[in-house]
Parts: C-alpha cells; structure tokens; sequence
C-alpha cells in the first residue's frame, strides 16, 4: 500500500529497507483503538472487581436504599477507574509508537541543540508524517510550555455528532417546538449540553496522540508532560510542558516555517 499524497521529502523513495503503510490504514486503525481498549479494559476490570465485590457476599442491610445507594456510588467509580485505565493505556500506545517514529524519521539529521527546534521539528515533520498537515498555531511562553492548534486535527474530522431530529415542528416527539423554541434561554442550554457532551466524547481519541507526541519528544531527548483538549469539533489544542532541559537527542535540525504565533 502507499500514501494517498505523495511522499514527504523525509521519506527516501531510495531505500530498499523502506516498508509504508497506507495513512487510511492509520485512520482505520486509530477509529477502532479507542473502543477496543475501552472494552477490554472494562471486561477486565468487572472480572477483577467481581471477585472482591463487597456487596456479593455483604449481609442483609436494614435500608435497601442505602445499599443501593452505595451499589449507584460503586458502579460509578469503576466507571470512572475504567475511562482512566483506557486512557492511560491508549497513552502508553502512543509513547511506544512517538519514539519510534522519532528515531527513523530524525536518525538523518543533525543533532537538536535547541529545545525549540524540537518542538518545530515535531509540528512540521513529525506532524505531517501523522496526520497530514502541519499544526496551524505554536505559542510558548519561553519558559518550557508550548502550545500547539491544530484547527483541523485529523483524528476528529470524520467524528459524527448526534442532532436532534426536526419532523413535522416536533423535536424529540414534544409538539411545536420545531419551528419555534419556547424561549432562547432553553436552547442555548442545550446546545451547550450537547457540545460539552461530544467534547467529552472526543477526548479519549486524544490519548494516544498525546502519547505519541510525548514518546517523540523522549526520543529527542526531551521529558514533558502532554495534555490536550478540545472545545470544538475538530479543533483540538496540546501543550506541552517540558521537565528540565533536553539531554541527548537522536536527531536535531528542523526548520521554524509555516508556523503561527497565534
């Protein structure tokens, strides 16, 4: 298989060594990831979890209610336990897969002297080589946090978004309120709900980037923590919090173009 654009100039078409995937392969594969370790984990948790259940063995209360009560109060902490378990694996995916595209993509260049040179390295090479574009925005205070947007960030352009469906003036069968919303207030109200509904949702697919770019930035010497967010679909925003000041790179160089302050 090959790449749908052509090939970066950091990608030697002359090398017989040379093994490429198919960036849609990349896609399909980052679409499933999430629900996969998702799954995996909660199946794993519940088995584990039902063992030492406190209520499965507990003695008759005198109110069911506060048994219940605290049924409600422990299933929502093992939900809680399970999106973080998830999330950090998905992290640790990315780590493995950051570092070792840091080292094949860099091996040729010189070595990093700056740790902003590393930063524009990962938004314009590394970045390209993931996701197809370089980021549209890198702010940094200059004192180890960077920030970098991406307005269109790859893994969030095909992210459905559920509507409510408009039929005949109805809105989720309540009569008339199709064509007129009793009130704005109400609708802005929903709106919001609904959009801090899918930003929640989207945050998962988040994890494994933040791990690659967090594996990449180790792999050039530089140890930092990764956080991302995003507040509209498919905007998604990183910043990057350095630890220190990098150590020994495998690679360096990478040009400041096509990079925007703000």
């Amino acid at each position: 298989m090959s790449f749908d654009t052509p090939l970066p100039p950091y990608l030697s078409t002359t090398d017989p060594q040379a093994r490429y995937l198919s960036q849609t392969a990349f896609d399909l594969l980052l679409i499933e990831l999430v629900p996969t370790i998702s799954s995996i984990t909660t199946l794993h948790n519940s088995s584990t979890s039902h063992q030492h259940d406190p209520f499965s063995s507990a003695p008759p209360a005198h109110s069911s209610a506060l048994v219940h009560q605290q049924q409600q109060l422990s299933s929502q902490q093992r939900q809680l336990a399970n999106a973080a378990s998830s999330q950090q694996q998905l992290e640790c995916l990315g780590y493995r897969v950051g570092q070792g595209l840091a080292e094949r993509f860099s091996a040729t260049k010189p070595r990093f002297t700056e740790t902003l040179d590393v930063i524009k390295f990962l938004c314009k090479d590394l970045w390209t080589l993931c996701w197809r574009k370089q980021v549209d925005g890198l702010k940094t205070n200059h004192r180890g946090v960077y920030v970098l947007t991406d307005n269109a960030f790859r893994p969030l352009l095909r992210m459905s978004v559920d509507v409510r469906r408009v039929d005949g003036g109805n809105v989720n069968g309540v009569p008339g309120t199709g064509a007129v919303v009793a009130g704005e207030g109400i609708e802005d109200e929903e709106e919001e709900r609904e959009d801090r509904s899918v930003t929640a949702r989207a945050r998962p697919f988040l994890c494994f980037p933040c791990g690659i770019i967090r594996g990449a930035l180790c792999g050039l010497g530089i140890e930092a923590t990764v956080n991302a967010e995003t507040m509209e679909l498919p905007c998604a925003t990183f910043q990057i919090k350095t630890i220190g000041s990098p150590t020994t790179g495998i690679g360096g160089g990478g040009g400041g173009g096509g990079l925007g302050k703000g």
